[in-house]
């Protein structure tokens, strides 16, 4: 009963599986197989029926001439060129060495391991236009490593030292460096930096065993104990260049034209600035813990559905995102370690692949089904994920666009590499978390992983785009989606909750506790002369430059409606005026005479205008001089800004808050319009 359910899915492991059943036996199998026969045994005999592996084996390539850049090499290269990346793509890593440390050990280690790997000896440089691998002579290439004595001094210290890191020079090299930091006799901390052109993450356990393997060799006085290696990273990239035009590339081609057509090109998330036109690659980081319960169920899940935690993580941020931008439809972008010929297991090198998986959210599927969906997509894209992504993206040809990266704006990285085992002899050993970049490959990075029984990561994100809170919030959001979905798989992901239950309570009763007090008995007008009364001078309104105090604008309501009660004004006036100061001057001083005010916009065809005065039946409108007004029978006009002198106070009337204050007229989009009429009652609590 050999189960090893966890080598499907997005494991490296998984890959190193497929790599010796193709070398040892020959024969071409897919991870969607470790699903469908997740006992060894089984897995043994499906094996038999298996096709015959057609992959050629990596060899030297001719070194007579220029010596190209792999796809995913050249697609960094560019970047470069087109402004620089401003550190984004870094590859770094720190030990803390307590113990007597043999320096020349130490240095004879690291020129090996440079000597070793061609990757580590090569620089860019330009052959009639086009960009080229320069790789260094062993005898001329040394590891370049730093050395700072800090004894004594605060720890502080040594994070402005590992902050203090020259920027790589593709051109002229060297694109690996390093620095020893002594911060006492027995107590160091080395530092190790690459650029991701020639290093990636499972490079990292490479350099890790390499070092571990020549630093004990060489403090007993042995040789190099390392096996040649079979091929170097130059002979990939002429390797890979070659397969391009292939049957079998061009059928993943195919499959990635056709599984991203019409997918969207931007995932709209709800920013809290606007996206720049050219990406500046600012960026920080953020940390993501979920505690082992959670973890446990999680796993639990994934056992019921059949799918890995990267999978149920990966649909889990799936719908945080979806909810998010409103899409049922998005593109998350996952690296995949690209290691499956084991002739390059043992290399340092830049082989990471990237996929760009659609996720459909479409139909209210349950948590099960959307699952389902996942794995379903995963697993297809693994099968697909020779040809490499700077050629996908040339099958597809998404817009173009400086200011995003094209096909996807979100990574979910599921750290699955090895990092080798770690052993100095005499040194007790501790890992150093490099110093904390402020860059962001795209718009947002989410790396998680396993440990002790937890899944840890971080997310990087823009800060051209995003404030800090506003990422904290969302990795609250993951953390509760994922919760519910551990709860129960049967419930529609669109309906899983996204708040915590204290943000839910602010959001839904805290902010929505608008209940209060309010004068429901008084007039509109009324509270206006109350107000006037309290602060006579301060600014009640302005237009155009011009402004009127509470004072001077209830003086000329007033002098309005003692005007418009001599005039009879019956219960409703006519207001055809634009915006202005005298529009609110004749809006007030209709109340002030209580009457209720019928507002018509002058810019009306004169027939619908006619219609609103008649149907009201206001006998009198109200206009500003300068204005033309449509031929109105038996109605008279006043011009509100032209009023003859008159009394200033307010006007004794007693009307209850019930009355009308105005009457609002729908759109007559189905008819002839309809007059509502609006109370004091009903908007008191506005003012």
């Amino acid at each position: 009963n050999d189960h090893f359910f966890e080598l499907g899915g997005h494991s490296l492991l998984a890959v190193q599986v497929i790599s010796r059943v193709r070398q040892a036996l020959g024969v071409e199998t897919a991870l969607g197989d470790l699903f469908a026969r997740p006992v060894l045994a089984d897995f043994a005999r499906g094996l038999e029926t298996t096709a015959r592996a057609d992959q050629p084996a990596i060899t030297p390539a001719e070194r007579t001439g220029p010596l190209p850049l792999s796809f995913a090499q050249q697609r960094l290269w560019f970047l470069e060129q087109l402004g620089g990346s401003g550190g984004a793509y870094r590859v770094a890593g720190g030990l803390r060495l307590r113990g007597r440390l043999d320096r020349d050990a130490l240095g004879r280690a690291l020129d090996r391991i440079v000597a070793r790997h061609e990757a580590l000896r090569t620089v860019f440089a330009q052959a009639d236009g086009e960009p080229v691998q320069v790789i260094a002579p062993v005898e001329e290439s040394r590891f370049p490593l730093r050395e700072h004595d800090l004894t004594g001094r605060p720890e502080a210290e040594l994070e402005r030292v590992a902050a203090d890191e020259a920027p790589f020079d593709l051109a002229r090299g060297p694109l690996i460096h390093g620095t020893l930091v002594k911060m006492g006799e027995d107590d160091h901390v080395l530092l190790i930096t690459m650029h991701h052109i020639v290093s990636d993450g499972w490079s990292i356990g490479v350099l890790t065993h390499e070092l571990s393997a020549l630093y004990s060799a060489f403090l007993r006085g042995d040789e190099d104990p390392l096996p040649p290696l079979p091929v170097q990273y130059a002979d990939y990239a002429a390797w890979q260049r070659g397969r391009v035009d292939g049957e079998v590339l061009q059928a993943q081609a195919d499959y990635w034209k056709a599984a991203l057509a019409g997918a969207p090109e931007l995932l709209e998330l709800p920013a809290d600035r606007a996206r720049p036109a050219v990406r500046d690659h600012a960026g920080a980081q953020l940390s993501l813990e979920l505690d082992a319960e959670l973890t446990a169920k999680l796993k639990a899940l994934g056992q019921r559905q059949g799918t890995t935690l990267f999978m149920t993580l990966l649909a889990g941020w799936a719908t945080v995102l979806g909810r998010l931008a409103g899409q049922d439809d998005v593109v998350i972008g996952t690296p995949t370690a690209n290691r499956g010929q084991k002739e390059i297991e043992a290399l340092i090198g830049f082989f990471v692949n990237t996929l760009a998986l659609r996720m459909d959210l479409s139909g209210a599927p349950t948590v099960a089904e959307l699952l389902g969906r996942v794995k379903e997509r995963a697993l297809e894209a693994q099968r697909h994920q020779d040809i490499p992504f700077e050629q996908v993206v040339e099958r597809v040809q998404p817009s173009r666009s400086l200011s995003h990266t094209p096909l996807f704006q979100v990574l979910f990285a599921w750290q699955s590499a090895p990092r080798g085992a770690m052993e100095l002899p005499g040194l007790a050993m501790e890992p150093v978390e490099p110093a904390a970049h402020d860059t962001a490959k795209c718009d947002l990075t989410l790396s998680m992983a396993e440990s002790a029984g937890r899944i840890v990561g971080e997310v990087e994100y823009a800060t051209s785009l995003f404030d800090r809170a506003t990422v904290e919030r969302w990795l609250g959001y993951l953390r509760t989606v994922l919760e519910a979905m551990a709860a129960d798989e049967y419930q529609p992901v669109d309906r899983l909750p996204l708040l915590a239950a204290p943000e839910r309570r602010m959001l839904v009763e805290e902010w929505n506790a608008t209940g209060a007090d309010y004068p429901g008995d008084r007039c509109v007008h009324a509270l206006f002369e109350a107000q006037a009364e309290r602060t006579p001078h301060a600014v009640a309104v302005v237009c155009d430059g011009v402004e009127m105090t509470y004072e001077e604008l209830n003086a000329r309501a007033n002098r309005l409606a003692h005007h418009l009660r001599e005039s009879g004004a019956g219960e409703y006036v006519a207001v055809l005026m634009p915006r202005s100061i005298d529009l609110v001057v004749a809006e007030l001083g209709v109340l002030k005479a209580g009457a209720a005010y019928v507002p018509i916009d002058p810019t009306f065809p004169a027939e619908r205008v006619a219609f609103m005065v008649a149907d009201s039946g206001a006998a009198i409108v109200l206009a500003r001089a300068e204005d033309t007004l449509p031929e109105l029978a038996r109605v008279r006009r006043i011009d509100a800004d032209v009023l003859p002198e008159g009394a200033t106070e307010n006007p004794c009337v007693v009307q209850s808050s019930d009355a009308a204050a105005y009457v609002m007229y729908t759109s007559g989009s189905t008819g002839a319009p309809k007059g509502v009429l609006i109370s004091h009652r009903s908007i008191a609590r506005l003012v």
